[in-house]
């Protein structure tokens, strides 16, 4: 057995070990521990009185003074979309809110354990955008059954069970975006459809619906109740505030953390104990290979985007053992095994792109493969009803940009590192399970007693 495998078999299942990044100086959204916080805890953690609503100007106002952009991987800017909903709602009758919290990034842990331990923060901000455009329906999008109790509890605290549905839909990676949340809330599978139209144009029940992702919820709601003056504090000029950043390593433990934007991407590795890296991707399964003269390039949708990087969902993904086309052929792999099997160019084009490379990976390609996934990498890409066979033109496209001279090594046969690679056919090794991120028993107990509390009081 080599020594790469010797060390996958030791370190599975992996943990998540939750990191404080030093000096963040406005409160944290990021918790220490993994106990569940109940509503006086979020309360507590507030400046002053709650207000139960604000209007819609006062909620686009407090997004754009701290640039609020979706977290789920599209970086959207949360005000345009509001105001895109509020108009389309004037004509189209009453809108629908969802928050989003199918987390089918494989590489990522924030959204289910913010949501496992501060959903009162996450339920503030549906709460605030629903009321404030009046919506119809608020709903929470989930595929973990236990987050799925954890928000009817926190949603029997507050007092808003009646309020807010929670939807348990089925996991998977394209269950999460947004055309197929809307299909799933409307009795069909959670498949993409073409667009347009848009969600915000018609979506849940023929409605103008706004879907965003449960982080951003979170940060709206810190933005309403702490005042963008204080989320300012921390960050960068025209980049104020935090995110969530999840550092899997092919190898070994993954790290959650709160780190200020402008912040080194670097630096986030060294906290999270990978300093030195064979190579990096950013942005998750999305996102794609990082040149290492990049690698300082700091943390922010705007400032990666000059950089011509993707912060996507903010999952970075270093390499520590394995070669690059390993990576790029399991991230293949598990992008032609969860396609939603719905377009021809995405069924055929991740499973031929998937096909190359294990190609290169075990030592049998030829120079019309390499010349093929360069010609994929570029003729594919727009022609999925979801952004799924982008992604996996884009996992290519890095591939021969970042790692050419890599890519023709290849061809002359299974390089060492690829030679003992223990890749498995029907699981990526990025993968972060609910097991990973919680001890049997957590977050679930204090939730649990707070639920029969609340039932034998009705």
């Amino acid at each position: 057995m080599t020594r790469f495998a010797e060390q996958r078999s030791a370190v599975r299942p992996r943990r998540v070990t939750i990191a404080q990044w030093p000096g963040i100086r406005a409160p944290r959204l990021l918790r220490a521990g993994t106990e569940t916080e109940t509503l006086a805890g979020y309360h507590a953690t507030l400046p002053g009185p709650v207000r139960a609503r604000v209007s819609l100007e006062e909620l686009a106002a407090a997004a754009e003074a701290i640039d609020l952009r979706g977290r789920g991987g599209a970086g959207f800017p949360f005000a345009r979309k509001l105001r895109a909903v509020a108009e389309h709602a004037e004509t189209g009758g009453p809108a629908n809110v969802v928050a989003n919290g199918e987390e089918g990034e494989p590489a990522s842990a924030k959204d289910r354990f913010l949501l496992a331990t501060r959903p009162h923060l996450v339920l503030d901000g549906l709460l605030l955008t629903a009321d404030a455009l009046g919506a119809a329906r608020a709903v929470l999008y989930v595929s973990e059954p236990r987050l799925a109790g954890i928000a009817a509890a926190a949603l029997a605290e507050n007092g808003h069970a009646g309020r807010v549905e929670v939807f348990l839909a089925p996991a998977g990676y394209v269950s999460g975006e947004e055309t197929s949340v809307t299909r799933a809330l409307n009795g069909g599978p959670a498949k993409p459809v073409d667009k347009p139209p848009r969600p915000y144009q018609s979506g849940v029940d023929g409605r103008p619906t706004l879907v965003s992702n449960v982080e951003t919820f979170a940060h709206l709601a810190r933005a309403v109740r702490l005042g963008p003056n204080l989320i300012a504090w921390d960050g960068a000029p025209g980049s104020p505030g935090t995110t969530l950043v999840t550092v899997t390593p092919d190898v070994g433990g993954a790290t959650l953390l709160e780190v200020p934007f402008g912040t080194p991407m670097r630096d986030v590795l060294g906290h999270a104990g990978v300093g030195a890296p064979r190579a990096l991707l950013s942005g998750g399964f999305f996102g794609g290979f990082v040149p290492q003269e990049s690698w300082a390039a700091p943390i922010g949708h705007r400032l990666m985007r000059e950089a011509r990087l993707s912060l996507g969902c903010a999952a970075l993904l270093p390499l520590t053992e394995s070669c690059p086309v390993a990576t790029a052929a399991d991230l293949l792999a598990y992008f032609d095994r969860e396609n939603a099997h719905q377009c021809g160019a995405c069924f055929n084009g991740t499973a031929a792109m998937a096909r190359a490379v294990a190609r290169l990976r075990d030592g049998e390609a030829a120079d019309k493969d390499v010349e093929a996934l360069a010609r994929w990498s570029t003729s594919l890409v727009g022609r999925g009803a979801c952004g799924t066979l982008d992604g996996a033109a884009g996992i290519v496209a890095g591939l021969l940009g970042v790692y050419g001279t890599l890519v023709r090594e290849h061809l002359a046969g299974v390089c060492p590192l690829c030679a003992g690679d223990p890749h498995d056919p029907a699981e990526t090794r990025f993968r972060i399970t609910w097991g990973d991120l919680f001890e049997e028993g957590e977050p679930l107990t204090r939730l649990s007693r707070l639920r029969r509390t609340h039932e034998s009081a009705r």
